[in-house]
Formats: C-alpha cells, structure tokens, sequence
C-alpha cells in the first residue's frame, strides 16, 4: 500500500485471537488498515482490549504497535465493520461461524478462511445454506497460512517468516478474480488458484501437523514440547512417514483430476527451501528455525488437523475408489491418544455439501456455484 487513503479504503476484520490472529491484526493494523479484531471469548481479549492493540515482533526483529479501530466479542458487530473478513481459528471452528454469521453477511464481502484446510470452503458455504443466509459473500479459502507466527503475550505476538506466495481461491472459482483484487491491497502475497479444491488439496498442514504431533508424542509428554518441531522433530525416518501420507494426498487429488504439488515443491514455493528429500528441504527451510513443538497432545494440530484436514481427504478417497491406509493410521492413531472418536466430529462429505457427487458434478459446483 503506498498512500494512505488507499489503506483507509479496505476495512479488515479479523476473526480469532489466537497465534495467527493476532499476528495478522497487529501486522495489518501497524501498516495503517482499520482492523476490528474479534474474538467470541471476552476473557482472551482482555488484554487487548486495555491496550487498544498488539504489540507485535516483525520478522526482521523489529517492535511495531498495530492500533486497532475495536476489539469485540460480538460477531455481528465486528462482521459489520469490514469490506474484508479474515477468519484466522482452528478449521474445527468454520463451520460454527458460518451458522452464526449467515444473517450478518452481505454480497460485497469478502470472507478468508486462513486457511480453509480441506473442504473448508465447501463446509463453510454448506452452513451458510443450512443457516438460511439470504445473500452472497465471496467464501475463499487460502492454502495455507501466509505467516509463521505465534502467540508470545496477552497483547504481543511473533511473525517469524512470511511465505513468498499464498494461493487463494473462491467458491465458486468465478468469484476468484474478484476476491484477489480486495485481498491484494492488503497482502499482494496472495495469488490466484484453480479452484478451492487446488487449496484443499495442496493443503500441507494435512501432511505435516498432525503425523509430526503424533510420531513425537513421547517426547512432546516428556519434554512439554521442549525441542524445535520442525528441526528435532523431523528426522529421516518421521520424514519418510510424511512422503507416504504425501503420496495418498497427490492421489486423492489425481482423483479428481488435480496435479497436487508435493511437499518438496511446496516448500520450494512458499518458502524457497530445497533438497534432495523431504527431510532435507524441511531442515533447509529457515523459516522453521525458532518454532517449538505443541506442549500437549490435546493441541490444534491433532483436534484441527485430524478432523478437517486428514478424515475430508479419506471422504473422498472413498468417494472416488482412491486408497488412504497411512492416512487412516494416523486418524486411528490420534483417536487413541486422545481418546476422541474424531471420525464422528470430521469434515464428511455431508458437512461439505457433496456427497454422491461425480467428478464432474463436483468440479462444476466448486466453479460455477451450480449444485
């Protein structure tokens, strides 16, 4: 953004307080946008709220001030604020939002799922029908989060690397344009992707998350998450668990006719980090450098990961003949750690709208909105 009336021109809410959220509301608010941060539990913004703002540490190691326009626990009060809505919560969370948010929304706005996981989109749009809302906001979902951030304080959070580029798509695809054009004043990071299952299924908190979560989990329980995910974490042999579930997504995706990218290319894109495996392309990303393990199992890349990354993926694979069985192991994997039966509270076909759906009937529904 180069002018100030431009900044004042796009007014962004952000939905959810948590690592990313407060990330990305301080980082929004600090370069001039008017943000309205939201958050449904008033005890967790308390903080926030007394200071006006986050105090945030950039990736360059500087201390910014993002100001913020209103905090609030009132949803339709902080959906009225804003041409652009970015939902920054735990995907386990979209389908609650849009139930709630159906009779707040208008045609002109704009709503990011940061990100969307699998099917989150779809599932979103689904409870919008289900709740009886009567207009037409633009669903989007981002592949993935544009920042590696975390929560440092009540008010002050840490962006530790910013990706290079982020695919967005809307649904349906032929509001994609549109989206982009509002979303890129205030993130140009944001491309255009095919359609919102290219997001979906180039979805690699699927494949990185929850598998690294659980393969660590007694050194999680005996550590409290003391040692760096990414770089203690991610060995050659927890590596090469993470190709096998990256080969049943790719195929999940040929499915349906998508050339999914693959974890090594992934990182590549988002991150410029390369090797000769995916072991040595995680090790090579420094964007991880700095981030710590989850200090418990009961942690979002199980509950969030499990449910609406992984089990969508395993919906339809089955709907579209396409074997999953690592998948599934690390479903019924988790299920036993946590004592959870994470099948019943997942991302079905149902949720997302699609089941019974051919190839074709679901490639023309995600692109033209036409059921």
């Amino acid at each position: 953004m180069n002018t100030d009336s431009a900044k004042n021109a796009l007014t962004i809410t952000v939905v959810g307080a948590g690592h990313g959220g407060k990330s990305m509301a301080a980082e929004l608010a600090s370069r001039g946008f008017p943000v309205t941060l939201y958050n449904r539990t008033p005890a967790n913004v308390e903080a926030v709220q007394l200071r006006g703002g986050v105090e945030l540490i950039t990736e360059d190691g500087r201390r910014v001030y993002g100001k913020f326009v209103k905090v609030t626990s009132d949803l339709s009060e902080a959906l009225a604020a804003s041409r652009l809505i970015m939902v920054v919560v735990p995907a386990s969370g979209h389908r609650s939002i849009a139930l709630q948010a159906a009779g707040c929304l208008s045609d002109d706005q704009v709503v990011v799922l940061n990100p969307g996981r699998t099917g989150g989109a779809l599932e979103f749009a689904q409870g919008l029908r289900e709740a009886g809302c009567t207009t037409q906001p633009i669903i989007c979902e981002a592949e993935t989060f544009l920042f590696a951030a975390r929560s440092i304080g009540p008010a002050e959070a840490r962006i530790f690397r910013t990706k290079f580029s982020v695919p967005l798509a809307a649904m349906p695809t032929t509001r994609t344009e549109e989206a982009i054009s509002v979303v890129q004043q205030a993130y140009p990071q944001f491309i255009p992707a095919k359609s919102v299952l290219h997001t979906s299924l180039n979805n690699m908190g699927a494949i990185f998350h929850p598998a690294l979560t659980l393969l660590n989990a007694g050194w999680i329980e005996s550590t409290g998450g003391d040692f760096e995910f990414y770089m203690n974490g991610v060995t050659p042999a927890t590596a090469k668990v993470l190709e096998a579930l990256d080969r049943e997504r790719v195929t999940v995706a040929a499915s349906l006719g998508i050339r999914a990218q693959t974890a090594q290319e992934w990182l590549y894109r988002a991150y410029k980090a390369e090797g000769d495996s995916l072991h040595e392309a995680m090790h090579a990303n420094l964007g991880y450098v700095g981030i710590r393990a989850p200090n418990r199992l009961q942690h979002r890349y199980i509950f969030e990961e499990i449910p609406c990354s992984l089990i969508p993926i395993v919906e339809l694979g089955k709907q579209y003949g396409v074997a999953t069985t690592t998948i599934q192991t690390m479903i019924h994997l988790a299920n036993i750690v946590n004592s959870r039966d994470y099948w019943r509270e997942g991302r079905t076909l149902d949720r997302m709208g699609v089941r019974g759906m051919s190839v074709g009937e679901l490639q023309r529904y995600v692109d033209t909105g036409e059921r």
